[in-house]
């Protein structure tokens, strides 16, 4: 099993290598503005590292964030006082439009191996629209699930209730966002099925680009008033509250004395929080705010 692992971890490391090569690459384009991606390589203190890259003020995204990283060392069990050795490889990505007609979107990829157990993959994309349109909801559902159906029918259903549930912000009691798929702990009993989920994942991570750059193209040259604009910047400070309270790449990035500048390249430049906001009703702001209360099925 160590050997199969070990030949799991090295190609698993240059897929996401690659992944963040092809996602960014493609971000160039897309910005169309001159802007390029900034990159920093950097070592763990612990063990491994990773490249990141930071696209900030492009024509179309506000700030972009790519990262790839393959870090091991020692992590303390939570249930005890052991230490368990660790080996993690991924690719990860938030992307803040500058545009409130475009969504913000997340993804990230990865594969993990811990001490006590199996290796296992984790990840998923999902959208996070500040104005809700229904065809682009779609549109990155049905991609998302067609990457999924490939390999097993039940997985968009299980992916996407699983996304449904862990990007949702409690103290608020809404989702983050429209959600897409989430899927962790994933690992198979043998070599054959560690392979199909590692092909799986493979195809889910190709599958972000046309899960999303359509709906770029779609919104980016629409004009927007100080009133969306603004609204943007509130639905981002709720953003900000879910990764900073909820998620679970942050608590270990942080656990494992991560790169801080790589742990918090999720959030967006500039965010607001103000008191007791209601949106109109009937108004645009609402009908998300009525989605985001109640997580629809958009591929069916």
């Amino acid at each position: 099993m160590a050997e199969v692992q070990q030949s799991l971890r090295t190609r698993a490391e240059e897929f996401f290598r690659s992944l963040q090569n092809e996602i960014t690459g493609a971000l160039e384009v897309l910005d169309g503005g001159g802007a390029k991606f900034f990159q920093e390589t950097w070592q763990r203190p612990g063990g491994g590292g990773g490249r990141t890259r930071i696209l900030s003020e492009g024509s179309i995204f506000e700030k972009a964030g790519v990262n790839f990283s393959a870090v091991h060392g020692e992590a303390a069990d939570s249930t005890d006082d052991n230490t368990l050795t660790f080996f993690a490889t991924g690719v990860s990505l938030v992307l803040h439009p500058r545009s409130p007609k475009i969504p913000t979107v997340h993804a990230n990829f990865r594969y993990f191996e811990q001490s006590d157990r199996q290796a296992w993959f984790g990840g998923g994309m999902d959208l996070t629209p500040y104005y809700l349109d229904e065809e682009d909801a779609v549109h990155f559902h049905r991609t998302i699930k067609t990457a999924c159906d490939k390999h097993d029918s039940g997985y968009y259903p299980r992916f996407k209730k699983w996304c449904d549930e862990y990007f949702y912000i409690k103290h608020r009691a809404e989702s983050r966002g429209i959600g897409g798929i989430f899927f962790d702990y994933l690992t198979g009993t043998n070599h054959r099925e560690q392979e199909q989920l590692f092909a799986f994942v493979q195809d889910a991570g190709h599958a972000f680009l046309p899960a999303y750059v359509p709906i770029v193209e779609k919104h980016h040259s629409e004009a927007y008033t100080e009133h969306e604009k603004h609204w943007q910047l509130l639905r981002r400070g709720r953003y900000v509250e879910f990764n900073l309270v909820y998620d679970r790449g942050t608590r270990f990035g942080l656990e494992t004395n991560g790169r801080i500048e790589s742990i918090l390249m999720s959030l967006p430049t500039v965010a607001r929080w103000e008191y007791d906001v209601h949106p109109a009703l009937g108004s645009p702001e609402a009908a998300l705010e009525e989605v985001l209360k109640q997580p629809r099925d958009w591929a069916i």
